[in-house]
């Protein structure tokens, strides 16, 4: 799971490098040919752009160099931790199924939940069998932990 994050990353810097390096200078280039800077839209754009690229490319970098200093061995091999896929019964529900993953990867329709999401931190370092209640902005919700598979059983 850490190397497909860090290939997922590096992939979107080389990308967004790519994009920064040839592709914007261009269209600097172009806009700056139309005339007057100051009422220029396309090049405010590009411009603007390029400063969104130029952020995300150092987020990525930070993410990257974090992620890189994870110590699997420090996640729980019996407990919730970063990784683990979780199955619980919400009270009076059906079962759903969670990944605890990095808040970028969140996408609670996909039941990928970040471990800083109050769902996800709730569930840290819980076992099978245990109850949780977790304040949502949504209101008060109630699971139990029916199954866990840990980062490192899926290893």
């Amino acid at each position: 799971m850490k190397a497909q994050l860090l290939k997922k990353f590096e992939d979107e810097i080389h990308t967004l490098e790519r994009e920064l390096k040839l592709e914007l200078p261009k269209e600097i280039k172009r806009a700056r040919e139309l005339g007057d800077l100051r009422e220029n839209a396309e090049y405010q754009a590009a411009k603007e752009r390029q400063r969104l690229v130029e952020a995300r490319i150092s987020m990525l970098k930070k993410r990257v160099s974090e992620i890189a200093l994870i110590n699997l061995d420090k996640i729980p091999a019996d407990r919730i931790g970063f990784g683990s896929t979780v199955q619980v019964r919400e009270s009076g529900c059906e079962m759903v199924t969670y990944q605890l993953v990095m808040p970028e990867d969140a996408d609670a329709t996909k039941g990928l939940i970040s471990t800083t999401s109050p769902i996800g931190r709730a569930l840290l370092n819980k076992e099978e069998g245990d109850t949780i209640i977790v304040t949502t902005p949504g209101g008060t919700r109630q699971f139990e932990v029916v199954k866990l598979t840990t980062i490192h059983d899926e290893a």
